[in-house]
């Protein structure tokens, strides 16, 4: 029979190994959750949006998740936002919210009539004017009309700043994290930067990594950025950047590069001529 000393000992060591154990399994884990946090924040949505932005911009995470969205920035299919290339996002194009009316498929490209519109996106940190391109981008063009004229984006917010390395406020998510659409994607890409150059005050499409996964994410840049993947180019800030520039200048809410803007951005309503 073990002596009480020896019985003591057996039973400390073995508790110090169990603890030795759950101590290696929690830093695996925790490694674990490390690398997905990684390479999601990679993946922009732009969403949908670095590689997400470029690695959902545009991630929209709108369809997709990682982009961009990205998220600016995508992935290999509308629902994986993990994926390290995409930049501007759309994230999850599954989900669509019950408070706004769905559709079965994307507006008549007709519908742009291959003119430039003109219109004031009323954002609750100041109004920002545009002119969209119907004539080189006309499926994109007929998305945001029929969306905007139907309200989609009325009291939505602006769901992801990107900071470093693309700089871009991806909008459109009605759920506001980027994985939810109108009920349809739609392709193929238009207006595509062959240099893969944005300019300040570019409008262009967020998407996953699919080109025909654009929904109803769009991402505004408020510097140059350089963003590879293409994405669908549909217009052009031509006054009030400086609201978007106001709230890039204050950050994401968790202090990060790629995430919610501290500024909440309402989107009021927008009216187009």
């Amino acid at each position: 029979m073990m002596a009480k000393r020896d019985l003591k000992r057996e039973k400390a060591r073995r508790k110090a190994l169990a603890r030795q154990q759950r101590m290696i399994v929690n830093a695996r884990r925790r490694r674990r959750n490390q690398i997905i946090a990684g390479v999601t924040v990679a993946a922009v949505a732009v969403g949908g949006l670095a590689a997400v932005v470029v690695t959902s911009v545009l991630s929209s995470r709108d369809q997709a998740s990682d982009p961009v969205e990205t998220d600016i920035v995508y992935t290999p299919d509308a629902t994986d936002a993990t994926d390290a290339t995409d930049a501007i996002d759309a994230t999850d194009t599954t989900g669509t919210p019950s408070d706004k009316a769905t559709y079965s498929a994307a507006p008549d490209p007709a519908l742009a009539e291959g003119r430039e519109w003109s219109g004031v996106m009323r954002l609750s940190v100041g109004d920002v004017e545009f002119t969209l391109d119907g004539v080189a981008a006309p499926q994109a063009t007929a998305n945001f009309v029929q969306l905007a004229r139907d309200g989609y984006y009325d009291a939505s917010n602006c769901h992801r700043l990107t900071t470093d390395g693309i700089y871009v406020l991806q909008c459109g998510s009605l759920t506001g994290d980027g994985t939810d659409n109108p009920g349809y994607q739609f392709g193929p890409l238009e207006n595509v930067p062959e240099d893969g150059v944005f300019p300040a005050g570019t409008i262009a499409m967020a998407r996953a990594s699919a080109e025909d996964s654009q929904g109803a994410q769009f991402f505004i840049t408020y510097q140059d950025s350089t963003i590879p993947g293409g994405y669908s180019v549909f217009g052009h800030v031509t006054s009030g950047l400086e609201a978007i520039e106001a709230v890039a200048a204050a950050g994401t809410a968790d202090g990060g590069s790629d995430g919610q803007p501290a500024t909440t951005v309402t989107i009021d309503g927008i009216e187009l001529q």
